[in-house]
């Protein structure tokens, strides 16, 4: 975590923020960022959630030099963007973790945070400000909707964001991500998602209870108990209609 600021420089840093259009992401810069390596282009959008209370503690751990934290935009629950990274710059927010045959997926993705705890439903204007950006992202650097995942769909072990309580359906109905439709169920559940970009370690012995939380946190936050006829019909059209190996500029 960030060391506290003065209370004059959290005055002075919440004034900024008021005034803010949410249409239009206001520059705040954040020294954790690098070139993306290898000649890399964004080709993915990674959304998460920050974890904290607050706007300002979340941009005082993504703006901390020690924290080694970035995202490219943060999002605030009044609608508000800020830019803290480049696009064409390599943000600090994804970590270890991978999506089809990409392994670094910094370098490959745009990361937007949105301020929410992970427990707290999301602001309707946090929600109409993603949209905006994303329509504009995904037209200006030609990322399709099944080129935005969740940081939990490329760290399934590790990551939970953004949540059950993100509305991923809403997303899939406006073209700024995907859905599901129920077919004949995969016969083999782990083959569908690989195929479809989850990173399932051949010599994982127990990879469906690594992959079925993240896939379930997604497309069935309501659902519990152990694998079903369901989640093999779901699984099995998004590997039929997105395979990852169809994905544009896939190294």
């Amino acid at each position: 975590m960030a060391m506290a600021m003065p209370v004059a420089g959290i005055r002075a840093r919440s004034a900024r923020l008021s005034v803010a259009d949410p249409e239009k992401p206001v520059w705040h810069p954040s020294p954790n960022f690098g070139p993306r390596r290898d000649g890399a282009e964004p080709d993915l959008i990674v959304l998460h959630y920050t974890g904290m209370d607050c706007a300002l503690s979340a941009l005082d751990r993504l703006c901390d030099p020690e924290a080694e934290v970035s995202a490219h935009y943060l999002i605030c629950e009044d609608g508000r963007v800020l830019q803290m990274v480049a696009e064409d710059m390599r943000a600090w927010h994804a970590g270890a973790g991978q999506w089809g045959d990409v392994t670094d997926v910094n370098s490959r993705s745009i990361g937007i945070e949105l301020v929410n705890t992970g427990t707290q439903p999301f602001a309707e204007p946090q929600v109409g400000a993603l949209e905006t950006l994303m329509r504009g992202l995904m037209a200006r650097l030609g990322i399709p909707p099944e080129r935005v995942i969740a940081h939990s769909d490329m760290a399934p072990i590790r990551k939970s964001d953004p949540g059950p309580r993100f509305d991923w359906r809403r997303l899939a109905l406006q073209g700024l991500s995907i859905w599901p439709r129920p077919v004949a169920p995969a016969e083999d559940f782990l083959d569908a998602a690989r195929r479809f970009g989850y990173a399932v370690a051949e010599s994982n012995t127990d990879a469906v209870a690594a992959i079925l939380p993240a896939f379930r946190l997604r497309f069935r936050p309501w659902a519990s108990g152990a694998l079903d006829d369901t989640d093999r019909a779901l699984m099995a059209d998004l590997a039929a209609r997105f395979p990852v190996d169809r994905a544009p500029r896939d190294a």
